[in-house]
């Protein structure tokens, strides 16, 4: 069934709002004072992480096959999966619905961001930062795992994974939620070590906005840059390979 681009539009912004609620809620858990889950580790992250995509796909998913990333859109429409008329409006509903994600998060844990003094660390529960701050690196790291993401969802659309091609539907719900999930995961703990793999300008630049907005202290808009660039390199390099790849 084809939904209209109203429906499709609000679906990916409620998505994506999904997504960055829980997945900027473990973050806060895991980070701010007096929190129950503070200090469960990068495992417990990574996995939420996962999890956040996967509540996203669920919602989203058969409205929208669930991009929830403009990378994905992007990435998508250079494969020639997606029509680039629709991207400008994907685009601006994940963007949306990012800021809003950030928003319930800062709402939710009001008390906690109170009760912490850190700065870093508050900011670091809406957005990513890097480990070590090198810019080329920090760069190429999330060009990389970007690539990875895009190249892999589309590889879910080729014939042998979809188990049936007819019906395949284009973006993250291609095969449920639960692949989507799992790779969300193995990026995180294989290659989030560097800058956190943030492979999403909407999870990363739109609660980035939020924490503007909410609180006081540096956004660090000397790196915001780069969760948003890198990704948008990583998934267009990623839509020629899956094109490639599809004629095969």
């Amino acid at each position: 069934m084809e939904y209209s681009m109203t429906t499709q539009f609000l679906m990916e912004l409620i998505g994506t709002l999904i997504l960055v609620l829980f997945g900027d809620g473990v973050c806060a858990c895991v980070t701010l004072n007096k929190s129950k889950g503070q200090k469960a580790g990068w495992v417990v992250i990574t996995i939420a992480w996962g999890l956040a995509v996967c509540m996203g796909v669920l919602v989203a998913g058969p409205y929208t096959g669930a991009h929830l990333n403009p990378a994905v859109s992007i990435g998508l429409a250079v494969a020639g999966m997606f029509p680039w008329s629709s991207v400008p409006y994907y685009i601006v509903a994940q963007m949306i619905g990012g800021f809003l994600g950030g928003l319930l998060v800062w709402f939710f844990y009001k008390d906690h961001y109170d009760a912490t003094d850190d700065e870093a660390a508050k900011l670091g529960t809406f957005c990513t930062a890097p480990a070590i701050r090198n810019y080329k690196m920090n760069f190429l790291s999330e060009v990389i795992a970007t690539l990875v993401l895009v190249f892999i969802i589309i590889s879910f659309s080729v014939d042998g994974n979809t188990g049936d091609a007819e019906h395949f539907k284009f973006g993250l719900a291609a095969l449920g939620p639960i692949p989507v999930t799992l790779l969300i995961i193995a990026l995180g703990m294989s290659l989030g070590g560097t800058t956190g793999c943030a492979m999403n300008p909407a999870r990363d630049l739109s609660p980035r906005l939020a924490h503007a907005v909410c609180m006081k202290g540096d956004n660090d808009w000397a790196y915001s840059w780069i969760p948003v660039l890198g990704p948008i390199i990583g998934a267009i390099i990623a839509g020629f390979c899956g094109a490639a790849l599809l004629l095969v």
